[in-house]
C-alpha cells in the first residue's frame, strides 16, 4: 500500500507540472488554432532564466534564503519565458497568420530547434545537465501507512502552485473583461473585431500568459529535480501536448485533468505494468489512443459541428 500511495503522490506531482505546461498549448490552440510545438522550449528557457538569475544576479546571501530566492526565481523565469513567447508570436507566427496551416506548424518546429540550439551555444555549460538549487524548505513529511509514504516539501509546492495558477487562469478567463475578449476571439475573430476587440492584443496576451505559466513550471521543475537540461522542453512538451489533447484541446480544465491523468499513468504504469519505467511512454500513448477512439474531442472538449 505504501508503494502504491507513493506512486500516486509522484504521479500527482509530475501531472501538476505537465498540466501547467499544457495550459499554454490549450490556450494558444483555443485562440488561433495553432499547435505551438515550441511551447516546450519556452518551458526550458524559463528554467534557464530562473537559474541565470540565481547564478549571476542574486547575491549568495539571498539565494540561501528560500523565501527570497523562490519568488524572485519564479518571477524571473516567468518574465524571461513570457518575453520569448511574445517575441515568438510577433516575429514567427504573426506574419503567417493567414498562411496555410502547414506553414506555422513547420515554423513552430523550426523555432523549437532554434531555441534549443541558442541555449546550447550561449548559456555556459548547457551542453550537459546543469545543477539547479532547491528553492524550498528541505525535507519531507511521512504518511504513516505501511513502510511510510514520503512526500518532499518541494513536491507539495509543485502541486499547490500548479493547481492554484490553473484555477486563477480559469477565473481570469471566465470572469474578467479580457477573459471574455479571449473567449470571443476564439469563437469568431472577425465578429470579435466588429465588437471592438483587438484580436492582435488578445493573441499577444495569450502567448504572454502561456509563456509565464511555462516559465514558472520550468523553475519548479528545476527546483524539484535539482538539475535542468536543454532536452527537457521537448520531452515534457510532448507530455503536455498529449495532456491538452486528452482533456480536450482548447479547454483549461481539460488540460489540468489531462496532465494529472498522464502523471498517474506514467507513475503507476512504470511500477505495475509490463516493461516497468522503460514502457511508461507506451502506456501514456495507449491511454491517449483509447480515449481518442471512444471520445475524439477529449474529456472536456465539445464535438465540432460541421455546417453545410
Amino acid at each position: 500500500m505504501s508503494t502504491f500511495l507513493s506512486q500516486i503522490a509522484n504521479g500527482l506531482m509530475f501531472g501538476s507540472l505537465i498540466a501547467l505546461i499544457a495550459l499554454g498549448y490549450t490556450m494558444v490552440y483555443g485562440i488561433i488554432t495553432l499547435i505551438n510545438f515550441a511551447h516546450g522550449e519556452i518551458f526550458m528557457v524559463g528554467a534557464y532564466g530562473g537559474l541565470a538569475t540565481l547564478t549571476y544576479i542574486l547575491p549568495a546571501a539571498v539565494v540561501t534564503k528560500w523565501y527570497l530566492a523562490l519568488p524572485i526565481a519564479l518571477v524571473a523565469g516567468a518574465l524571461v519565458a513570457m518575453l520569448v513567447a511574445v517575441a515568438m508570436e510577433r516575429f514567427a507566427y504573426r506574419p503567417l497568420r493567414n498562411a496555410p496551416r502547414l506553414a506555422p506548424l513547420i515554423t513552430a518546429l523550426g523555432v523549437s530547434v532554434a531555441l534549443q540550439e541558442a541555449m546550447r551555444v550561449f548559456y555556459p555549460g548547457a551542453t550537459a545537465a546543469i545543477p539547479f538549487p532547491n528553492l524550498f524548505i528541505e525535507g519531507a513529511f511521512v504518511i504513516p501507512i505501511g513502510d511510510g509514504v514520503v512526500i518532499r516539501y518541494t513536491g507539495v509546492l509543485l502541486i499547490v502552485v500548479s493547481l492554484a495558477l490553473a484555477f486563477g487562469l480559469e477565473r481570469f478567463v471566465e470572469q474578467t473583461r479580457m477573459g471574455r475578449a479571449m473567449r470571443a476571439t476564439s469563437q469568431d475573430r472577425d465578429v470579435a473585431r466588429l465588437m471592438g476587440i483587438d484580436p492582435d492584443r488578445v493573441i499577444v496576451l495569450t502567448f504572454a500568459i502561456g509563456g509565464a505559466l511555462a516559465g514558472v513550471a520550468g523553475v519548479l521543475y528545476g527546483s524539484y529535480l535539482n538539475n535542468i537540461n536543454i532536452d527537457m522542453g521537448f520531452q515534457n512538451g510532448i507530455f503536455a501536448f498529449t495532456a491538452a489533447v486528452l482533456g480536450g484541446i482548447g479547454n483549461i480544465r481539460g488540460a489540468v485533468v489531462g496532465g494529472l491523468v498522464i502523471g498517474l499513468v506514467r507513475a503507476l504504469g512504470g511500477q505495475y505494468l509490463p516493461g516497468g519505467t522503460a514502457y511508461d511512454y507506451v502506456w501514456i500513448f495507449v491511454v491517449l489512443i483509447i480515449v481518442l477512439v471512444f471520445r475524439p474531442q477529449g474529456f472536456f472538449g465539445e464535438s465540432e459541428r460541421v455546417r453545410a
